[in-house]
């Protein structure tokens, strides 16, 4: 006997899970460093412009894409033929998930590593310089504190999409933003943070460039979940009554402005406390492990907020490597008919594997690489800049060519259902998006190789 869909239980469900799917470690770390880097205020400016043309394209997509067909990724690109286009369309946009979330579950590791410390009253250790590179390349600690995560997320994902996924972004996300707000107004007043507010949110056009395209463009899938199969998921949990078009735009709202949030927390900070230099935002760890706990350090309360800046984050990345584990575990249910208790246990022991190469990547297995990189840059090079773009050029050809405009425009519109940006969706959809993902696959691939520079 086949076993009934889960489903969220309504709107606010689905919106605070994909919510939360979408904000993560990208947006606490990663948007701040590229809006710093690409010119502050123009990069937002123009990631904003794209987030409601590609970002809400792309969302409508998957979603329609999942909610029509009630599959997760493979059996959702199946329903429309067997193809060895369907084939692989269906298959690179279960595999990212699955590949993403044991390296995401090591650095969710070190986060939660860094809160037990400051909770213990540790913040003179954690700020002297070299403690992150020793912690992380020092030996087997590291797998202790990646495990202790992704019992965590496993522990979610056990009990299912309403009593799991749902409960747990219930209560988190709300939090997330309550103590975000608090962080960003507490980081907009210090001394001299003024410059570093206006860098960040009034454009300055001589600092646009093809790269700010390119670079916004890119951090678009960190931010709302892109081409990582999270979406068509969750779209199948979603039921007929819920309009895709109102909580795509609630899920644009809320994850633009926990990106803005992000900015006003980290960009002022750091320029109060570097005299009013951009480069001080370093990338990835040196910003979040090494860069933060320092202005942290120089304030009079560096517990307090140490321990609500890393509540923040662990609970960000828990709710995005939820949503990651959630995508694989459900292919693994649909297409093995598995339940949802063995599939969790082989997703385990399978992110277990590929978590453990990651976390030890930096220490003990550290003489290992794979093209010159680490198994965790490895794993983020082949996913973010490789398959994720593939990833989404596939699911705009499966809409042009296989659902067809008119199917998501009924999927979208059911019960009398608004569809605002109808036209925006099509023309991105056929053209804008196509193009636009080719020339970032591309250009990517060449950065990472040193052919061009970004």
């Amino acid at each position: 006997m086949k076993n009934e869909r889960s489903k969220f239980s309504g709107k606010l469900g689905y919106v605070l899970a994909a919510a939360g799917a979408s904000v993560g470690l990208g947006n606490i770390w990663r948007f701040p460093y590229l809006a710093a880097k690409y010119g502050g205020g123009i990069f937002l400016l123009v990631y904003i412009i794209l987030a409601v043309t590609f970002g809400y394209t792309m969302i409508i997509a998957e979603t329609a894409i999942g909610r029509y067909t009630k599959k997760s990724p493979v059996g959702a690109f199946k329903k429309f033929g067997n193809n060895r286009f369907l084939v692989f369309g269906g298959w690179i946009n279960a595999i990212i998930p699955a590949l993403i979330c044991p390296y995401y579950s090591t650095i969710g590791g070190w986060v939660t590593k860094y809160l037990y410390e400051y909770l213990r009253g540790n913040t003179a250790q954690i700020t002297q310089d070299g403690y992150f590179t020793s912690f992380i390349a020092g030996g087997y600690e590291p797998e202790l504190w990646f495990i202790i995560f992704l019992f965590a997320i496993l522990f979610v994902i056990y009990f299912g999409v309403k009593n799991g996924i749902e409960r747990v972004s219930r209560f988190m996300m709300p939090i997330l933003l309550v103590l975000a707000l608090l962080i960003a107004g507490y980081s907009m007043f210090l001394p001299g943070a003024i410059e570093g507010v206006k860098y960040f949110l009034i454009p300055n056009f001589k600092n646009f460039s093809f790269i700010t395209v390119v670079s916004a463009m890119g951090q678009m899938f960190y931010s709302l979940s892109i081409a990582m199969g999270i979406l068509i998921t969750f779209g199948s949990y979603m039921k007929d009554d819920v309009s895709i078009d109102n909580a795509t735009i609630h899920v644009e709202i809320f994850d633009t402005g926990i990106a803005i949030l992000a900015g006003l927390m980290i960009i002022p900070a750091v320029f109060a406390f570097s005299g009013g230099d951009p480069s001080s935002l370093n990338a990835g760890p040196a910003l979040m492990f090494i860069t933060i706990p320092k202005v942290l350090a120089s304030t009079s309360f560096a517990r307090l907020g140490g321990i609500l800046f890393f509540v923040l984050v662990l609970f960000a990345a828990l709710t995005s490597a939820i949503a990651l584990t959630e995508s694989a575990v459900a292919t693994i249910e649909d297409e093995l008919g598995y339940s949802r208790k063995k599939a969790t246990i082989i997703m385990g022991l399978f992110m277990l594997v590929l978590g453990t190469l990651s976390s030890l990547g930096y220490g003990p297995l550290g003489f290992i690489k794979i093209i010159g990189m680490q198994f965790l840059d490895f794993f983020d090079f082949i996913t973010n800049t490789v398959m994720m773009p593939l990833a989404a050029i596939c699911i705009c050809f499966l809409i042009t060519h296989y659902m067809g405009i008119d199917k998501v425009n009924e999927e979208v519109t059911k019960n009398n259902h608004s569809f605002g940006r109808m036209s925006i969706f099509e023309k991105t959809i056929k053209y804008f998006s196509p193009v636009i993902l080719i020339i970032i696959l591309f250009s990517s691939i060449a950065n990472v190789f040193g052919w061009i520079k970004m």
